[in-house]
């Protein structure tokens, strides 16, 4: 407990003793404990909401990979806001346009 060894938890009971008085120093206790409480609390209400947007941040990096891997060339073409902007104002998105044939290919049915 903070490094403090029996004999100087002893010492520092005794001094508070003299310095507060025996009426005060139970409800200075109970003050002392419910703070200490109340404090526990909030950093581990802190502690969980740091992590839990660490691991929000770190699911939509994953994501977003995952989505450039698994779809390389729509990842680059077009952003997943577009579309639904276009749909919205009642717009159609653009039709791709075909590939053009190899030079080869028509050599090959002639």
């Amino acid at each position: 407990m903070f490094g403090i060894g029996s004999t100087e938890l002893i010492v520092i009971l005794i001094v508070a003793l003299i310095v507060i008085g025996p009426a005060k120093l139970p409800e200075m206790a109970k003050a002392l404990g419910k703070a200490l409480g109340e404090f526990r609390r909030v950093s581990t209400d802190v502690k969980r909401t740091i992590e839990m947007e660490a691991e929000q941040a770190d699911q939509k990096t994953r994501t977003e990979q995952a989505k450039k891997e698994l779809f390389p060339d729509n990842a680059a073409a077009q952003s997943p806001s577009k579309p639904a902007d276009a749909a919205a104002e009642g717009q159609a998105a653009p039709a791709a346009q075909p590939e053009a044939a190899p030079a080869g290919a028509d050599k090959e049915k002639a």
